[in-house]
């Protein structure tokens, strides 16, 4: 298939607590009034991931890719104590004051997720619908404990065939994608380490947080419940992360969430395929 190119890039100065750091984005479509969708990646990923859903869904709205700080072109950030939640939840409402943006969707993948969900339940949110990809209010200890074996790792690479070969084992869960989503993935995963090699392309210090203490269930369930707006969730049929007892309770509670089981995938739905593409677009309504 043919990967698209982002047209615009962007970014803007986000306030930390150790000072200001820049957050890039990537900018697809037309700006539409005081409306967007914002697409939100993994805890290793970048906001490139969704250059193939972003090209669909640009056709009818205004959509924003930002890569969180610490990974992709945004900056690393000074204090790693600081790659928390509650950095990352004033980086994306930076993005939406930044552009503007009164009546957001929200589309998340696992952290991205997350964040979407966070923000939802904040009163006076302007998130107006709600897509979550493959996580959930409650995640199980050993899953976070598979992600903490690879997250953090800084190997190099002699070439780009290195970093894809390496992708595809370390996120084989995400499905059956094709020789070109893969290079794709890699391309956008990866940078020059200054001697010549190839490295992934986020601070290794992003572990530093998420691997600070024992790890311990996650119970968001308090979090979910405030949400009000429409919600649709995504889950891997083999995912480890959101569980089918988890989602099948997203259903129920909270926003009462439409879930969607995608087939021959774990965590997460690489949100490239035809058919994952149209069950975003046909709940949205474009």
């Amino acid at each position: 298939m043919s990967i698209p190119t982002p047209p615009k890039a962007g970014s803007y100065l986000s306030l930390g607590p150790s000072g200001f750091h820049r957050v890039a984005y990537t900018d697809w479509g037309e700006p539409d009034g005081r409306k967007a969708t914002i697409c939100v990646h993994g805890l290793t990923r970048t906001g490139r991931d969704f250059d193939v859903l972003a090209a669909e869904l640009s056709k009818t709205t205004h959509v924003l890719c930002p890569d969180v700080p610490g990974r992709g072109a945004s900056d690393w950030l000074e204090n790693p104590k600081e790659y928390i939640y509650p950095t990352y939840l004033g980086d994306m409402a930076g993005l939406i004051s930044h552009v503007g943006a009164e009546r957001v969707t929200w589309i998340g993948t696992s952290m991205g997720g997350l964040i979407g969900m966070m923000l939802a339940a904040m009163p006076g949110s302007p998130i107006r619908k709600l897509i979550i990809n493959d996580i959930g209010p409650f995640i199980q200890k050993e899953a976070l404990m598979r992600i903490g074996n690879y997250v953090g790792a800084a190997p190099s690479f002699p070439d780009i065939e290195g970093i894809e070969a390496y992708l595809r084992d370390v996120h084989a869960p995400f499905g059956d994608l094709s020789d070109a989503e893969w290079r794709h993935l890699a391309e956008t995963s990866s940078e020059r380490n200054g001697e010549g090699a190839l490295r992934l392309h986020y601070d290794p210090a992003i572990a530093d947080a998420f691997n600070s203490g024992p790890v311990e269930d996650v119970d968001l369930w308090s979090v979910w419940d405030r949400i009000a707006c429409p919600t649709l969730v995504l889950r891997g049929a083999e995912s480890d992360l959101l569980s089918a007892e988890t989602a099948a309770e997203m259903a129920k509670r909270g926003p009462a969430a439409k879930v969607v089981t995608v087939q021959g995938c774990g965590h997460a739905p690489a949100l490239m395929a035809d058919d994952q593409i149209k069950t975003i677009a046909d709940w949205l309504g474009v």
